[in-house]
């Protein structure tokens, strides 16, 4: 199957919440790199947890208790499966992306960062790879030091390599950008990071529903991302980490299943993953994230990747067109994001304005205030595509940003 034999009206039909109106006009959602919409088998799934099973998992000898307890772990065999894990016990649950580098930034990092040592990371993260970097430096009196990139959005790779010394300790890296759609040489880093004996973590919170993510092809040492990125539910996600490293962590948090015995003069710690897995886990999310992955695991990703890079290619030359309209990333290896400003206009402006039309787009600096500052720019306009989008709807886009520069200029 190629892009062009893609049956997106088929897969929409999948969505229920693509069907409805928004002030009297059909909804486009272009607002998937905050969150994906949820197809409905994802929500029957929920539904079916609640209303047949729910019940908290693990050493319950009763019958819901067990079969909530069978459904959860399942999933985790499945994450293990989507990410080409070498063991289930490399998984571990956290509450998303966020939560994730956290884990490993309090337990890897407090073991194993000293003062005078260097963390890296670059010039276009998320906020939630900046800070608890940063929190970690000034609490180890450890340096981060920042990769630097060029005006497409584009690491620039010769710059990191110079970067790299006996002082570099770890490094964190975003897949793909949230802001900027840039596709980084994450394989490439991390080969080149090994080389100096340098343990990677990669944030792949938007990778996971556009490309086929291998950790160990990518021979990453970390791995984070989130449910609700990849088509299932808020509030879950997964930290992937090599067994060896897991091993050696302290726990993050202290609590119930975490532990394997208690007493007030010494607690023994559970086995990888449930040493992260501290108290009352999300069953029902993850339950449901297990069907978001069986959605996924579905499709074909070679015919997705395909489409949505037709749906970005046409996006760009559409946008590229209007002269008030500069975009904002323009990395040769993109995902399907595109940021753009509008000449003379607020972006929240433009925003609220393509909302009427019954365009979600998402504006301001998306949690990457220092790529914004980088560009000299207090934010963008974002539109981000899942492969449910179609250029039908960003036909309506640009239509809608040519009314808005009428209209607000």
């Amino acid at each position: 199957m190629t892009a062009t034999d893609f049956d997106v009206e088929s897969i929409r039909k999948d969505f229920p919440i693509l069907s409805q109106k928004v002030y009297g006009k059909p909804l486009i959602y272009f607002d998937n790199a905050a969150t994906s919409q949820k197809p409905q088998a994802v929500i029957d799934s929920l539904v079916k947890y609640y209303s047949e099973y729910n019940a908290n998992i693990h050493r319950g000898v009763h019958y819901l208790s067990q079969k909530a307890s069978i459904a959860y772990d399942d999933v985790r065999t499945k994450v293990q499966r989507f990410v080409n894990a070498e063991t289930d016990k490399e998984i571990v649950f956290v509450r998303g992306t966020t939560e994730g580098i956290n884990l490993v930034a309090s337990s890897y990092g407090r073991k194993n960062i000293a003062a005078g040592d260097e963390v890296l990371i670059s010039a276009m993260e998320h906020h939630s790879n900046i800070v608890p970097w940063q929190l970690l430096c000034e609490e180890k009196g450890a340096i981060l030091k920042i990769i630097p990139m060029n005006d497409k959005g584009e690491i620039i790779f010769e710059e990191f390599e110079k970067l790299l010394n006996a002082r570099t300790k770890f490094i964190s890296i975003v897949y793909i950008s949230n802001s900027l759609g840039t596709i980084n040489p994450v394989k490439k880093i991390i080969a080149k990071a090994h080389e100096y004996g340098i343990p990677v973590l990669v944030d792949a919170a938007q990778a996971v529903a556009h490309l086929q993510v291998d950790v160990q092809d990518l021979d990453c040492d970390f791995m984070a991302f989130s449910s609700h990125k990849m088509l299932g539910p808020t509030g879950t996600g997964v930290l992937y980490g090599k067994m060896k490293l897991l091993e050696d962590m302290p726990p993050y948090q202290g609590g119930g299943d975490m532990i394997r015995s208690v007493s007030f003069e010494k607690t023994t710690y559970n086995d990888v993953p449930f040493k992260f897995e501290a108290g009352t886990p999300n069953v029902a999310d993850v339950i449901a994230f297990g069907a978001a992955i069986d959605y996924l695991s579905n499709l074909n990703h070679a015919t997705i990747e395909s489409y949505e890079k037709e749906l970005l290619n046409y996006v760009t030359e559409q946008l590229s067109e209007i002269k008030e309209l500069k975009i904002i990333g323009t990395a040769k290896d993109k995902a399907g994001v595109v940021s753009f400003i509008l000449e003379g206009i607020n972006a929240m402006d433009a925003g609220m304005y393509l909302d009427t039309l019954g365009i979600a787009v998402r504006t301001g600096q998306h949690c990457t205030e220092p790529a914004m500052d980088f560009f000299k720019i207090p934010g963008t306009i974002r539109a981000s595509f899942l492969f449910y989008n179609t250029k039908d709807e960003i036909d309506a886009l640009v239509e809608g940003v040519k009314k808005a520069i009428k209209l607000l200029k």
